[in-house]
């Protein structure tokens, strides 16, 4: 069994009469990539922000390893990569000076340092524009130069928040792989963001926030077996002797009727979904049209955290 890398217990922040995170609990095992998911004020950025130490929490404990992280010594901090929400870069320094100056601030000097520096910008595609200087940058090049400037200090632990935020598609799936690559070499990663197919594709755990608390957190499947698939279907006729056999589909409900249009719920939708064509054929029954809404991450998401608007 894996070793817990992350242990989060318990763990408060408020500010004044705000209360950002209420008592929330989990770990993360070595070698996950673990998702975190929230609506926009939910605690995402507040909890990532303590982990690495860069805000002192109200109450509660969090353990990187066996050592208190909320004691946060220069040793643990070598440990940790964070990529933050909002670029952390120089833009007046080029590519390669921005690496060498976050590395120096980790203790890295000479030529290890100039090694790593030619690796991670071969790893983020800027070798070629290693000596520009930040801000002639597109956004996608600053993403990942952010993300690079995280993995200078080759830490075991590093968490991402909102990396993709404003890249285009091509940056966005360099940085996948670039996650993945680190992941694969043991590197443990903690990712936020609102594209649920990032996490979805991405993550093995997921823990889901929404004002202050975690209010689920478990594997893909798991969480997904919250929610039932849809049928739609769209007969030319629907009579009460097609509704009364759907209506008698074992593992599946007739849940909303509308003229000619009827919908089912199934936790087994690729079943249901034989037998109600099978249905269909023995009664000669046409369809103008058929609809299937399989479970998703964003289904489950907006079923725990509603659907209002979020500011």
């Amino acid at each position: 069994m894996a070793d817990t890398i992350l242990k989060v217990a318990d763990l408060c922040k408020r500010y004044g009469n705000t209360t950002a995170l209420a008592g929330v609990s989990f770990c993360v095992t070595q070698g996950e990539i673990f998702g975190l998911l929230g609506p926009n004020g939910a605690g995402k950025t507040t909890l990532l922000s303590i982990v690495s130490g860069l805000t002192a929490a109200t109450s509660g404990a969090v353990h990187i390893g066996a050592t208190d992280a909320l004691a946060m010594s220069k040793e643990l901090r070598r440990s940790i990569g964070f990529v933050p929400q909002e670029l952390a870069l120089y833009a007046d320094l080029t590519a390669r000076e921005n690496l060498a100056f976050f590395g120096r601030l980790y203790g890295m000097t000479g030529l290890d340092l100039r090694k790593r520096i030619d690796e991670i910008l071969a790893a983020i595609g800027l070798s070629e524009r290693a000596d520009d200087p930040v801000h002639i940058f597109s956004g996608g090049m600053k993403r990942r130069l952010n993300f690079g400037v995280a993995l200078v200090h080759s830490p075991a632990i590093v968490l991402l928040d909102e990396p993709t935020t404003g890249v285009d598609p091509q940056s966005r799936n360099h940085l996948f792989e670039e996650v993945r690559r680190i992941n694969r070499a043991g590197t443990t990663v903690i990712y936020t963001s609102h594209y649920m197919e990032e996490v979805q594709s991405l993550c093995t755990r997921i823990g889901i926030l929404d004002h202050g608390k975690l209010i689920a957190c478990d594997t893909l499947p798991n969480l997904l077996r919250q929610m039932k698939g849809v049928i739609r279907i769209h007969p030319i006729e629907a009579s009460p002797a097609l509704r009364q056999r759907l209506g008698q589909l074992v593992d599946a409900q007739v849940v909303r009727e509308n003229g000619n249009s009827i919908e089912l719920e199934s936790q087994d939708v690729k079943n249901t979904l034989l037998r109600v064509v099978s249905i269909l054929n023995e009664m000669h029954v046409g369809l103008h049209g058929l609809e299937i809404e399989e479970p998703s991450l964003e289904r489950v998401f907006l079923h725990l955290t509603g659907r209002a608007l979020r500011d």
